[in-house]
């Protein structure tokens, strides 16, 4: 057991961090996939399917990310579909995720202007090739800034999933706290934890956007 803060509480944040940098990474991964698979569908698809995405979009972008958790944890079992804590916090960020990047990508996709889809017509590309040489390649361009911007929400919201019981950087605070009852220096700690892993992409982001902003 933890009496003083020390080094062994240090440690046991650092493991906690170590579960927020790969809950944040599962669900960017996730949320990226289904993300880039809305955005085209809601920027490229039939008129019914952009209105099932932007559905989905809008209520997810709209509901509390902490209801969100808690359905993925507690809702789910009253189904008969019970998911431990990790299962529960990635299938809710990644649902999460999937509905704020669906919309920035869609953005960019749709940014591109419309002479470089007749340029890409032209060359008689089909509508794949099309999204995957001329497209596509332009719209990350556009969306590298916001989307990095996005991984730093990401990595602050599962902070939420400690409400479910998941040992992430703020719940293993809380943990120590009650172990050392020394709030100051555990949550000060956890702070300046956030701060190494969040100022770094907010920094990388704005460089971004500025790079884009330079070769427009």
């Amino acid at each position: 057991m933890i009496d003083n803060f020390g080094l062994s509480s240090i440690q046991f944040l650092l493991h906690g961090l170590l579960w927020t940098v790969g809950l944040s990474a599962t669900a960017f991964l996730g949320g990226g996939l289904f993300g880039l698979i809305f955005a085209i569908a809601r920027a490229l698809g039939p008129r019914w399917l952009k209105i099932i995405v932007g559905t989905y979009i809008q209520l997810v972008q709209a509901t509390p990310l902490l209801i969100v958790v808690f359905l993925a944890f507690y809702g789910l079992s009253f189904l008969g579909f019970y998911f431990p804590p990790f299962a529960a916090a990635a299938i809710s960020l990644i649902v999460y995720s999937t509905a704020f990047l669906a919309d920035i990508w869609r953005g960019c996709i749709e940014a591109i202007p419309r002479t470089q889809w007749e340029a890409a017509d032209a060359l008689a590309l089909s509508r794949l090739e099309r999204l995957r040489y001329v497209i596509l390649p332009q719209a990350l361009r556009i969306a590298l800034g916001p989307t990095v911007g996005f991984m730093v929400q990401i990595v602050k919201n599962t902070s939420v999933t400690a409400l479910i019981g998941f040992v992430e950087l703020t719940r293993a605070g809380q943990l120590l706290n009650n172990m050392t009852f020394q709030p100051f220096h555990v949550f000060l700690t956890v702070a300046v934890l956030y701060f190494l892993v969040c100022y770094p992409l907010s920094w990388w982001s704005e460089k971004l956007k500025e790079r884009k902003v330079a070769s427009a």
